[in-house]
């Protein structure tokens, strides 16, 4: 068991990325309806306002839907990226439907944004935004080159485009509850895979063999949330400033 947890370590640093990233994503949200509502004092300006910030993100979230059922040969119906209010009170961006099947393949149509996302936000944030040193002088605590690194970022070639498209694609890829809808019998499913292999005798050969594919592959899901965090943290903090600042000067206020 303590072999298995110490090549865990992608687990690990995905269960301590993902509760901030979802906090943070959050209140970033808020942030910006806040300051598009204040500055327009207009709900339908301000929604379409906040819908557009994440155009590119929720085209590609929703086109992953659509070809992953395509391509499990699964029945799609209306496409669309007008957001709108459901009952619930939640904003929904756009949605794409398809016909119910098994639940591995549903689950797979849920998972795709995510897959499709967590590659883009990969290749912006380590190719075009060059976050790489970043992260190795964050993790080994240098900080005056953390600092000068982050200090010529904006320098960089097309940066604000790439840093927006990092954004717009990382606050839509995380799936919705109704792509996530067949994840339990899914995750059910391989828990008794693994159960049986377990009392079958299979412990080592899964180990030695499959363990490491998967530290991998949790490894680079970290890598992808630890760069949305640290986007989505870049702007919450200004935003929140902006929001205060906006508010006092017009005396408005306004709850989460």
């Amino acid at each position: 068991m303590s072999d298995f947890l110490a090549r865990g370590d992608g687990l690990v640093w995905l269960l301590f990325l993902i509760g901030p990233l979802l906090f943070v994503q959050r209140r970033l949200h808020f942030e910006l309806q806040a300051v598009f509502l204040l500055m327009t004092r207009r709900p339908g300006v301000a929604l379409g306002l906040f819908s557009l910030l994440f155009l590119p993100g929720v085209l590609l979230h929703e086109t992953s839907h659509y070809l992953m059922a395509r391509l499990l040969r699964v029945r799609t119906g209306r496409f669309s990226l007008l957001p709108q209010l459901l009952p619930s009170g939640k904003l929904q961006l756009g949605f794409v439907e398809t016909e119910k099947s098994d639940f591995l393949r549903d689950a797979l149509i849920g998972l795709a944004p995510l897959l499709t996302g967590g590659l883009a936000i990969a290749f912006l944030g380590l190719d075009r935004l060059g976050l790489a040193p970043l992260g190795s002088a964050f993790g080994s605590a240098d900080w005056p080159v953390f600092w000068q690194l982050m200090r010529n970022l904006p320098a960089q070639s097309d940066f604000w485009l790439w840093f927006y498209l990092a954004f717009a694609i990382s606050t839509t890829m995380l799936p919705s509850d109704s792509d996530r809808r067949a994840w339990l019998p899914l995750g059910l499913t391989l828990l008794g895979l693994i159960v049986t292999s377990l009392l079958a005798g299979a412990g080592p050969w899964l180990l030695e063999n499959i363990a490491p594919w998967l530290n991998r592959g949790l490894r680079a899901l970290s890598t992808v949330f630890g760069i949305s965090l640290g986007i989505h943290i870049v702007l919450w903090l200004p935003l929140r400033l902006l929001r205060e600042v906006i508010c006092k000067v017009t005396g408005m206020r306004l709850r989460m």
